[in-house]
């Protein structure tokens, strides 16, 4: 299993920061190989992305949501992921999104692409990516403020 972490300071709130990352489908207007999210209920989403050179496509489900301060998911199709998002207000104005991934590389392209640090770069590009998204935004493009506790959906 190979693992990321990686996280980047924002010049929004936090609670911008936070209700841009719940609208999964923008995802691909800033994640590198992403072409398509759909949310297809408050746990569950479809991914298709291009990994390794290849198209893949994957469903995920949302274990854990508390607004303004962390989302983790798991895939529950297709290769093993894992992952949270944390966001930590540093100010008024700032915060601080720390992204944790766990994966399981799949074939040879990925295996060597990870070794040779191809994933941690794609990640670090990600997260600058959304920071342009959402600082040049006067406001966040929506926001969900469900909570989701064990895997269960919470009032």
């Amino acid at each position: 299993m190979a693992s990321i972490s990686k996280d980047i300071d924002l010049d929004v709130p936090v609670t911008t920061a936070y209700n841009q990352w719940t609208q999964f489908e923008t995802f691909p207007e800033f994640m590198e190989g992403v072409k398509e999210v759909r949310q297809l209920d408050d746990k569950r989403m479809a991914w298709r992305a291009e990994i390794g050179g290849k198209e893949e496509s994957w469903e995920a489900e949302i274990v854990e949501q508390v607004p303004d301060l962390r989302i983790a998911w798991r895939s529950i199709t297709g290769a093993p992921t894992a992952g949270s998002v944390d966001f930590e207000p540093l100010d008024e104005g700032r915060c601080r999104l720390t992204l944790m991934m766990d994966y399981e590389p799949q074939g040879l392209t990925e295996n060597v692409g990870s070794a040779l640090g191809f994933d941690d770069r794609r990640v670090e590009g990600d997260l600058k990516r959304f920071k342009e998204f959402v600082e040049s935004r006067s406001v966040e493009t929506g926001g969900y403020r469900g909570q989701i506790e064990g895997g269960q959906l919470r009032g």
